[in-house]
């Protein structure tokens, strides 16, 4: 087991077919204790009893400093430590330069930038306790080619600022035992794209991409598996291309 009795959350986990469902259940089933965090306590809770016992859902918008504190708090009162962060809650919008208003740009750096600072901010403490500590955080290819297939340029802005929020907590907090990495995946087949290729759309797409397929959540789960457990643990400040050959650099 590479993540026996290790406790992590990840957050933004309860949608069906989504990559932080995905990614609880690879960690789980690497004897991991997982902390589902989503919007909805229900919700959260549900995915948490879809992995069987010993696993733990709570509400959490990461938006909000204090809920996100308070995610972490519940997590160390039950399980008395945190292992493992996956910094998975993301929203996108398609919209183009011009169509971006303030609200728009607020909505989207604030879960996927801001988020994922406030969640890192909720867990360091914990870890700094205890010495160690892997936070993974989720960017996106959009990020590195500059604009993605649905994802507006203030998403692209969000994820290039994950990157950098990411490669300054590596270098701020390795002497603490705790390694931050990213993600970068490509077009996943999820919940939000799923409903949004037609079958010509995506036979344009795939060939852009080597490996000749779109990717699964479970392609990212088998990542933030291996950057979540000890497989890595001479990395931090990396970020990981997860995307079939889309974007070779």
């Amino acid at each position: 087991m590479l993540l026996d009795k290790q406790v992590v959350i990840v957050t933004g986990a309860a949608s069906a077919r989504g990559i932080g469902k995905a990614t609880a259940k690879a960690l789980a089933a690497q004897g991991a204790r997982i902390v589902v965090l989503d919007l909805k306590e229900a919700d959260a809770q549900s995915a948490a009893n879809d992995l069987g016992d010993g696993h733990l859902g709570l509400a959490c918008d990461v938006t909000d400093k204090a809920a996100c504190v308070a995610a972490a708090s519940a997590t160390i009162d039950k399980y008395g430590r945190i292992d493992v962060l996956i910094n998975n809650a993301g929203i996108t919008q398609p919209i183009k330069t011009l169509e971006i208003g303030a609200d728009n740009f607020d909505a989207v750096i604030g879960v996927n930038l801001l988020g994922t600072l406030y969640m890192s901010q909720a867990v360091i403490p914990q870890m700094k306790k205890q010495k160690s500590g892997s936070i993974v955080c989720m960017s996106s290819v959009s990020a590195q080619r500059g604009g993605g297939i649905f994802g507006g340029p203030h998403y692209s802005a969000a994820k290039a600022g994950v990157l950098g929020l990411a490669k300054a907590m590596a270098r701020e907090f390795g002497g603490d035992g705790i390694r931050v990495n990213s993600i970068t995946p490509g077009l996943i087949q999820t919940d939000i794209t799923g409903g949004k290729l037609t079958p010509e759309m995506r036979a344009d797409i795939i060939k852009g991409i080597p490996l000749a397929r779109l990717g699964d959540a479970a392609d990212i789960a088998n990542a933030c598996l291996f950057l979540a457990s000890d497989m890595s643990s001479y990395l931090t400040g990396v970020t990981l291309d997860v995307n079939g050959g889309m974007l070779i650099h």
